[in-house]
Order: C-alpha cells, then sequence, then structure tokens
C-alpha cells in the first residue's frame, strides 16, 4: 500500500500510521522543535514529508482504505490510554459504517377495536 502504513487492519479496511512528531512536522508539538543548525535543510525536508504523507492519505482513499494517523506524542505514557481508547471507538465505529447493520423494525398495526362502535350499542 501507498506510504507503507505502519498497521493494516484489513477486516476494518483501515491503515495506521505512527507519525514520529519531529520527522512529519507535527504542528503545535512539543516534540517539534527545528533545530538551529542546518534550519533551512530541515524546513524542506520536513515540508517534503509533509506533502508526502498528504499525497499518501490522498492515494490511501481513492482506494477505499480509511486511515489513521497517531502521532508520537500521542502514545506517551501519560496519554495513551486514552489515545487507545479512541482507537478502539474510531475502529467500531468505522466497522458499523462499513457493514450497513440495519435494526429490525416491527411494522405498527392498527390495533383492532374489541368492543362495538357507539353507535350501534343499545340503550337500556
Amino acid at each position: 500500500l501507498p506510504g507503507k502504513p505502519d498497521i493494516v487492519l484489513r477486516k476494518y479496511r483501515t491503515c495506521i500510521l505512527v507519525n514520529g512528531c519531529f520527522w512529519h512536522g507535527h504542528e503545535g508539538c512539543k516534540y517539534y522543535v527545528v533545530p538551529k543548525s542546518n534550519t533551512g535543510f530541515w524546513m524542506e525536508k520536513i515540508r517534503r514529508n509533509r506533502e508526502r504523507d498528504h499525497e499518501v492519505l490522498h492515494r490511501l482513499a481513492e482506494m477505499g482504505w480509511h486511515t489513521i494517523v497517531i502521532w508520537e506524542c500521542e502514545l506517551k505514557p501519560a496519554v495513551r490510554e486514552k489515545t487507545l481508547e479512541a482507537l478502539a471507538f474510531t475502529l467500531n465505529h468505522i466497522y458499523l459504517e462499513d457493514h450497513h447493520i440495519r435494526r429490525y423494525e416491527l411494522p405498527e398495526e392498527v390495533p383492532e377495536m374489541v368492543a362495538e362502535p357507539e353507535a350501534e350499542r343499545r340503550e337500556e
């Protein structure tokens, strides 16, 4: 598959990409800091990585694959459990959407009248 996903879940038709925060330029992340030496080189390298990442996600989508990107910082011990719970929730949602599970509904029946209509009742 394009981009060589880290994890491929065929049952869910889902690819999981685990991105390093530095190498893939995770904006706003404390682990993404451009080095002070050779800055131009690193900025260009990370820009190309981001472009490639965008292209890979686009190609996978065209092929009918769902993609989930997990960042390195989301696997740190303090937040790992939350990340894995979100991943499980997302995979369940993907599975249910892809398999169009429908609920069985009973048709409503018009209740039958047990007593005679008022007009037909005898007055006593």
